[in-house]
Order: C-alpha cells, then sequence, then structure tokens
C-alpha cells in the first residue's frame, strides 16, 4: 500500500505540470500554415501612439552591420552632444555626497529616453558627452531634434523624484554633433 502511493504520485505530477504550463501560457500561438510569409509585428502595444514608425519592405533594406556575433544590430547614428551643466547659486549645499547626476538626452517623439549617462558624486561646473554610446536601446537611432535635461538625484534611482531632488528645464531642438550646450539646474522638486 505504501508503495502504490509513490507511484500514483510520480505518474499524476509530470500530467499536472503539463496542464499547468499549457493553462499558464499567455501567448497567443497561431497555427502553422506552410508557405506562410512572415509579418513584422504589430508594435502599437510598445511605442506609444505618435510614435514615429517607419517599416522597411526586406526587398529594399540594406544590409546592417552588427557588432559580432549575437550583438543587437548597429544602427545609423549622429555625433555626440557636448556641453557643460551648471548649477544655480545656493544649490550646491543641497547636495548630499553619493548622489547621481542623470544627463538625458530625449527624442521629439514620446518614449523613453533615447541616451542617459549616468554620474555618481559629480562635481560643478560638469562636462558632459552624451552620445550613440549611451543609447538605452541601440537599434534607436540618435538623430534629431534631441532634448538634453540634466537631474541631480539624492537616493540614485532614476525611477524615482523625490523632494530635494534638483533639476533643468529641458534644452530643446539639440542636433548630433552639437558643442558648447549650457545646461543650468535651477529647480528643486
Amino acid at each position: 500500500m505504501l508503495r502504490s502511493a509513490p507511484m500514483r504520485t510520480r505518474s499524476v505530477l509530470p500530467m499536472a505540470m503539463v496542464w499547468l504550463a499549457v493553462l499558464g501560457c499567455d501567448r497567443n500561438m497561431e497555427p502553422f500554415v506552410p508557405g506562410e510569409e512572415p509579418q513584422p509585428p504589430d508594435l502599437a502595444k510598445i511605442f506609444p501612439a505618435g510614435a514615429e514608425r517607419t517599416v522597411t519592405p526586406p526587398s529594399q533594406a540594406a544590409p546592417t552591420p552588427t557588432g559580432g556575433r549575437g550583438a543587437a544590430p548597429v544602427s545609423e547614428s549622429g555625433a555626440a552632444i557636448e556641453g557643460r551643466i551648471e548649477l544655480a547659486p545656493g544649490l550646491a549645499e543641497r547636495i548630499p555626497p553619493g548622489s547621481v547626476l542623470f544627463v538625458v538626452a530625449r527624442s521629439a517623439n514620446p518614449g523613453p529616453p533615447l541616451a542617459v549617462k549616468r554620474i555618481v558624486s559629480p562635481s560643478f561646473p560638469f562636462e558632459f558627452r552624451i552620445g550613440p554610446e549611451d543609447r538605452m536601446m541601440q537599434n534607436m537611432p540618435f538623430v534629431g531634434p534631441i532634448e538634453i535635461s540634466a537631474r541631480v538625484d539624492r537616493d540614485g534611482n532614476a525611477m524615482t523624484r523625490d523632494p530635494g531632488d534638483l533639476e533643468s528645464d529641458p534644452a530643446t531642438g539639440i542636433q548630433p554633433g552639437a558643442t558648447g550646450l549650457v545646461i543650468a539646474i535651477d529647480e528643486a522638486i
């Protein structure tokens, strides 16, 4: 009697795992259709309305160089943007040790930042350079116009905006390759 219980458990367990996998799967799997041509994915769920999308038919697309085996494709992008970040008078003493400076580049389209630079314990004025090597997603082209802003975050978490964090107004209409940009951090959150 004791031996039959473990045998029954062993035979039921694999079947239960299969059912859990089937019932827990949230993918909409379409049946295989022989001869079906692949279609580009619907990116409407990923990119917000108004985000510019262009689809080049595969027959017209130029081959994209890659950075090596398994690397993301390298897209054509502009040159880096260089400048200086300054603090308004009286704000330097409000920055605790270990604070993080975020330099953020955004495209004109809504969505995630184009590029981000994270600097721990910066000293001001701070000379910065942000470009294609700082992109959040390597397949997003670093092209203008670009909006650049800066924020000193006390807890170092880019997702939080806490009282006491300092930020700048965004500089807008910046084109890749621009130099001499001056960003003033002059607002407390």
